[in-house]
């Protein structure tokens, strides 16, 4: 399985960035997705999680009404759309999946696959 996050970058505050994840290697319609981050000096934190069929998403309440996470089965890829970007969501971005069903979708410890992130920074 090999998952590859792009779509980072450097965006002023209020602004939008989207990131997209494409994997091979596995039947990606048989997966949930999830997308993580991790801050400078913290730890590994949940943004949004989505389903093999992407008919239900789950979000971090600190990005909820800013963030939607999508999926394209046709094209193996998997979405995060993020407007109002804050400081606060500077971090390097990771996407994860792992075969469907995923107990606990907003846990990094259920995911058993991750891609190699791809930085994001806002500034203020």
């Amino acid at each position: 399985v090999q998952l590859q996050a792009f779509g980072g970058g450097l965006v002023q505050a209020g602004g939008s960035l989207r990131l997209s994840c494409a994997a091979s290697g596995l039947t990606f319609s048989s997966y949930d997705m999830g997308w993580f981050r991790q801050a400078p000096g913290k730890e590994r934190e949940s943004v949004a999680a989505i389903t093999w069929s992407g008919n239900f998403a789950v979000y971090a309440d600190s990005v909820k009404g800013r963030f939607t996470i999508s999926r394209d089965n046709a094209k193996n890829t998997m979405y995060l759309q993020m407007n109002s970007l804050k400081p606060e969501d500077t971090a390097v971005y990771f996407c994860a999946a792992e075969r469907s069903p995923v107990r606990i979708r907003l846990s990094s410890s259920q995911y058993g696959n991750w891609g190699q992130g791809t930085q994001v920074t806002v500034s203020s």
